[in-house]
């Protein structure tokens, strides 16, 4: 079993900080009550495609694109940088809640064949009420799960080829069609760690996608998972969320987590940890967990640090440490039985670099990797604090996305 390496595609805007503008402030709505920052990437097509560009380059599966409110659409936007890639997949972000399941069936079907077999999707139940209202939803957390199980087994049922029925509580369908399906069919990356979510990945998912927790943790979610998905007669694989500061040596490593630390006001970090605390989600609160609201004891296993989820919702926990330091972490989760690895990093271009030229040969030293692209300035010293090979001078800032 090797390991499949995705990187993130930050359309809510990127840059230097830590400070998510949209986790915290009514879902990007309201702005007041951040911290002034200057030096924004704009998630303009021109980035978006420099980060799909590197991250293919640099041997990355996929890359992930968040969805919600204070992004653009994943749709829309991946289709649009497929035209610039060859190689690399997308895994697109969506809402099964706010579209129609045979519609997203037949969306899948002509993304597979206008990309030429690209798509992965990436099942997002929804953990906020607020930002589901958004879009006309009312549902409560555990009917939402409920939803998105009538959802999929539509969208599966669709993808046969043939008139399909259903009737359902949410859904009901009178000769649901996909008349050409998609070949190969997309896979289904599937989170949630509540009681309703677990037998929903269980019957659905082919990938099972937990936040960066320590170890012990992850462990405990897969042996949940695994159990429930026996019991349906299914196999499921499982992948993990991280974000990632790998650098030449840790001590390096270390300095670029606490300058992203020194960065943060008791203010903001008030600020985020009382809006991302009303969230419904069960995984939401898991993350809050694993550092309190505290900058204290950020290091939460060894080479973990939950610095991040002081002020970003979602995933907020990083690999810290020397490129050897990360790669052991990764060999670490892979021997519970995770292969797919999503990262990120701010800022996106910068390091991607960073990991895609230090840690990837790791991996690929270790057999976790069935071959290393070699960037083509490998093994020039970095300088002015980036990776050799990383584009450099442009003006940065906020990280959005999950």
């Amino acid at each position: 079993m090797t390991v499949h390496l995705h990187w993130f595609l930050p359309t809510g805007g990127d840059g230097r900080t830590l400070v998510d503008r949209h986790a915290y402030t009514d879902g990007g709505i309201k702005r007041s009550r951040i911290t002034p920052v200057s030096g924004v990437r704009a998630p303009d097509i021109e980035y978006l495609a420099q980060i799909a560009k590197a991250a293919e380059q640099l041997g990355f599966e996929a890359v992930l694109t968040p969805t919600g409110t204070w992004c653009e659409d994943a749709w829309l936007t991946t289709v649009a940088l497929a035209q610039h890639t060859e190689r690399l997949k997308f895994l697109v972000a969506f809402r099964p809640g706010v579209i129609s399941p045979v519609l997203a069936a037949q969306m899948a079907a002509t993304y597979q064949r206008i990309t030429r077999g690209r798509l992965l999707l990436n099942v997002v139940t929804g953990g906020d009420s607020t930002e589901q209202r958004r879009f006309g939803d009312h549902l409560d957390h555990d009917r939402r799960y409920a939803r998105t199980d009538e959802f999929l087994s539509v969208v599966r049922g669709v993808w046969r080829g043939k008139p399909y029925d259903f009737d359902g509580e949410h859904y009901q369908v009178e000769g649901g069609l996909t008349a050409l399906p998609p070949d190969p069919l997309p896979e289904i990356f599937f989170g949630g760690s509540s009681a309703a979510a677990g037998p929903v990945a269980a019957r659905h998912s082919d990938v099972y996608l937990t936040w960066g927790e320590p170890p012990e943790q992850v462990k405990q979610k897969i042996d949940w998972i695994r159990g429930l998905a026996e019991a349906e007669g299914r196999t499921v694989r499982f992948g993990i969320r991280l974000h990632t500061i790998s650098r030449d040596s840790s001590a390096e490593a270390w300095a670029t987590a606490n300058r992203l630390l020194d960065d943060l006001d008791p203010d903001t970090i008030a600020a985020a940890q009382q809006a991302l605390g009303k969230s419904e989600s069960v995984g939401q609160q898991r993350m809050l967990a694993l550092h309190g609201g505290s900058r204290d004891k950020l290091e939460i296993a060894p080479n973990l640090w939950a610095g991040v989820g002081l002020v970003r919702g979602g995933a907020g926990t990083a690999l810290v440490g020397s490129h050897g330091e990360v790669a052991d972490r990764i060999e670490e989760y892979h021997a519970l039985g995770v292969e797919h690895f999503v990262l990120s990093g701010y800022p996106h271009l910068e390091e991607a670099y960073w990991f895609g030229e230090g840690v990837t040969p790791e991996l690929a030293a270790r057999g976790l990797l069935p071959h290393a692209l070699t960037s083509p300035l490998a093994g020039v010293p970095a300088a002015n604090g980036r990776p050799a090979s990383a584009p450099g001078g442009a003006p940065l800032l906020v990280g959005g996305g999950r």
